[in-house]
């Protein structure tokens, strides 16, 4: 499983993804973070549930961070796991994301 929930909260969507992102699923991950982004909102990306995430997943955070940009969005991560943090950093895109230790920290980041 990798996308486990998707709703709205204060304005934001939220979609929560859980278990492995890999070459497997990570088109699923995909479709949903760029349909979530069709609604022209700003966007958390909860990953607290993330066992283990690849190249694959990292790029679809990635065009996901790109679409948010382009139609002035936000794209956020929230809650990363220690071993998604892990592949994010040595990606050196904990750098590139903002990334908040939970969704009440982001909102009031920005609020």
């Amino acid at each position: 499983m990798s996308v486990s929930n998707i709703k709205e909260v204060q304005g934001r969507i939220v979609v929560s993804l859980a278990g492995e992102i890999d070459l497997e699923n990570a088109g699923e991950v995909r479709k949903a973070l760029l349909a979530a982004l069709k609604q022209k909102k700003d966007l958390l990306v909860d990953l607290a549930d993330v066992d283990y995430i690849d190249s694959s997943g990292i790029a679809s955070l990635v065009e996901g961070l790109q679409v948010a940009r382009k139609q002035k969005n936000e794209l956020s991560l929230v809650a990363v796991s220690p071993r998604a943090l892990r592949v994010l950093e040595l990606a050196r895109l904990d750098k590139v994301f903002s990334i908040y230790p939970d969704v009440t920290a982001a909102f009031a980041a920005r609020p």
